[in-house]
Formats: structure tokens, C-alpha cells, sequence
């Protein structure tokens, strides 16, 4: 097992008695990331306006490199970086048909910046939503893939989904499946919590995720990978969406045809500084996600391991921890959930809850000493 925690010496110091599990809601940052952070601070004051130049340059492209590294895509042009995963919501959103309701298929499972936003469109009539059960997991996409035989504009689905942990691991099934609709995967708790490879449906997919989680870049360092000729022209569109458009010259609203025709405008750069630094301290120690994946199960092992003394049911769980399609979180089903989660924060230990999913979340920064800890501290909970 690993032992990382001299790199995360800052997060973990600030409060030593914590016992943090929350990896999947809010990871803590290594220390790498804030000489970074203040690198990005350091180059706007030494280049000034020529700083641009820098961020969209190299900075960008080393972004863009390990992104496509992680995810086994072909070219990192296809991958366009914004603050959050909202802006990419919108700006598909944006590119659906206009002069009818744009139909869209999704599940009962996905996050809220994208459930909220289409279920505010569905109140004023101005999309038609189909949401299929998330539950369970193991039959989601043959569901999503027959219910897509009805025709649509959108099919949205999350790989991981965020209230269980349950992993759809079928995509090219579902790339198959989707017919004319534009595809978007959901990834935010997929990338660097498993092994992610979209090389078969690059041509495909639009995949999004970020550095909050599981990358450990904090906030501002978003993505999505854009396959090429899918929704070419965003109506939710950024001055930046016109760089380095071929046809700049020609009458109407120009679009670059990689990635850039999803980007936004000005943006605060440091997220991109603190990712490529996360990213480059990751390969410089030979960790991927398959090395941070396992660590993260064998946490979960000796956790489960323990429970017998430590209150919490393992048959609560919502996916199997035998089950080998899941992500780097724990949720247990509890009807008393949110007493849990307050027993547990009064007694130092941080998780969360999403209803009535009690969530435990392991990461890098742990090693099974943490795990013995938070067993040790369950069996005294009042």
C-alpha cells in the first residue's frame, strides 16, 4: 500500500487530528499545487499582457497532453478546458435544435449541474427529457440503449454515478446505441478514480470531468473532450471559440473545429497550473489511475474488513464491494443518514451525504494507519 502522505504534509497538517474521507466530494490538494498556484500568480507579473500567450500556449498544452494521456485519446486538440463543468453544460445545451424542444435521454443518477439545468428547460417546455432508472447500474445501459431506438438529440450519462459509486463499464455499447444523437459521458468521478479509455469512441463521446476530485488540482480546471464535427457551433459561445478558425475571413460567426469551438473567455489560469503540476508530480512517482484505483479498493478492503466492530451494516451498501464496476467512494442507504453524518463530523471524521447515502471516500493521501483510525473512533461514536 502506499504512503504519500509526506506530499500532502499541507492539507493533512493544517488539522492532524481530522480523519478526512470525502476524497470523491473535495480532495485534498498535494503540496506541489501551491507552488503552482503561486507560479501562475509570479508569470502574470512577469509577463503582463504577454501572459495570455503563455496560458494558452504551453500551459494549455501540457493540460491538454495529460488529459489526453489519462483518458487514451488520440489528439489533445479535441480537449478545451473551462472553470467548471456548468459552462460545458450550457454551451451543449446551447448547440441542440432550436425551433422544437430538443430531446434529450438521461438517467435519474447524473449530477445536478446538469439534472437541475435540463429540468429547469423541461418546466418551460423548452426540452423533452426521457430519464431512465441509474439502479441498478449493471443494466443502465442496456436500458439507456433501448429506450435510445425512440430518437434524440442528446443522450447524457455518467460513468461513475456520483449518489452510488456503480461504474457503466459498456461505453462503446452505448456510443452504439446512441444513432444520431450527440453523446456526452459524464466522467468527474471516473477520471484518476479508474482507468479511463475512450480511444475506441473519441470519434464519438464528448467526455467531461475536472481537477476538484480525484485529480487534486482544487477548483478551475474543468474539461471536455469534443469529438470532431459534433455540434460544431454552440450558441452559448466564448470570443475565445473563434481562434484559430479557418474560415476567420468569411461572413458570419467563425468557430475553430477542434476543442476551441467550447471554450469560453477570460478565465482565472491558476487551476490549469496547480493540474499540470498534480499531473507531472503523478507521472514523476510512475502513479496512474489503475495504481490509484487499487489503492483506493484496498482502503475499501480494510474498511469493510473492520465494520463488524464499528456499527456500519455492509449489507446497506448500494454497490456490492465485490463488485469490481465501481469508483473510489463507499455509499451506504441508510434511513438515518444525516444523524450519521453528524455523529461522525462531531467525532473529527469528515464524509458526506447525498439524501440518504452516507458517502466514505478514500484517496491518496491515506494509508490503512487512517483507516484504523476511523474504525477505532466509530466504536466510540455515542
Amino acid at each position: 500500500m502506499l504512503d504519500l502522505r509526506p506530499h500532502f504534509s499541507l492539507s493533512l497538517g493544517a488539522a492532524p487530528e481530522r480523519l478526512h474521507f470525502a476524497a470523491h466530494s473535495h480532495h485534498p490538494r498535494p503540496d506541489v499545487t501551491r507552488a503552482a498556484h503561486l507560479a501562475a500568480w509570479e508569470d502574470a507579473a512577469r509577463l503582463l499582457d504577454a501572459k495570455w500567450g503563455h496560458v494558452l500556449g504551453p500551459v494549455w498544452q501540457a493540460a491538454q497532453g495529460h488529459v489526453a494521456r489519462h483518458c487514451r485519446l488520440p489528439d489533445p486538440a479535441t480537449i478545451v478546458f473551462a472553470p467548471n463543468t456548468q459552462e460545458f453544460v450550457v454551451r451543449i445545451l446551447s448547440a441542440l435544435p432550436a425551433h422544437r424542444s430538443p430531446r434529450i435521454l438521461t438517467t435519474d443518477g447524473e449530477f445536478h449541474s446538469f439534472a437541475r439545468q435540463v429540468a429547469r428547460l423541461e418546466e418551460d417546455g423548452l426540452a423533452a427529457v426521457t430519464r431512465i432508472p441509474s439502479e441498478p447500474a449493471r443494466d443502465c445501459i442496456p436500458r439507456l440503449a433501448e429506450a435510445a431506438r425512440q430518437g434524440f438529440d442528446l443522450i447524457w450519462a455518467s460513468e461513475v454515478f456520483f449518489t452510488s459509486g456503480a461504474a457503466l463499464t459498456d461505453l462503446p455499447a452505448l456510443a452504439e446505441a446512441a444513432g444520431e444523437a450527440a453523446l456526452v459521458i459524464d466522467g468527474y468521478h471516473a477520471f484518476l478514480a479508474r482507468p479511463v479509455d475512450l480511444a475506441g469512441i473519441a470519434d464519438r463521446a464528448f467526455y467531461l470531468a475536472g481537477g476538484y476530485k480525484y485529480a487534486m488540482a482544487g477548483e478551475g480546471a474543468c474539461f471536455l473532450h469534443c469529438p470532431p464535427g459534433w455540434l460544431p457551433r454552440p450558441r452559448s459561445t466564448g470570443w475565445y471559440a473563434g481562434f484559430g478558425a479557418l474560415a476567420e475571413g468569411d461572413a458570419g460567426i467563425p468557430y475553430a473545429t477542434d476543442g476551441w469551438r467550447f471554450m469560453g473567455s477570460t478565465f482565472d489560469a491558476s487551476g490549469l497550473y496547480r493540474l499540470n503540476a498534480v499531473m507531472d508530480w503523478l507521472g514523476g512517482l510512475g502513479i496512474d489511475a489503475a495504481a490509484i484505483h487499487a489503492h483506493a479498493h484496498a482502503l475499501q478492503s480494510r474498511f469493510l474488513a473492520g465494520l463488524p466492530r464499528a456499527g456500519l451494516d455492509p449489507t446497506q451498501l448500494v454497490v456490492s464491494p465485490d463488485d469490481p464496476a465501481r469508483g473510489n467512494f463507499l455509499a451506504f442507504d441508510l434511513e438515518d443518514a444525516e444523524a450519521w453524518q453528524a455523529r461522525l463530523a462531531a467525532a473529527g471524521i469528515v464524509t458526506d451525504r447525498r439524501g440518504r447515502r452516507l458517502r466514505f471516500g478514500f484517496g491518496l493521501y491515506q494509508t490503512g494507519g487512517e483507516v484504523d483510525r476511523l474504525l477505532d473512533r466509530l466504536q466510540t461514536l455515542p
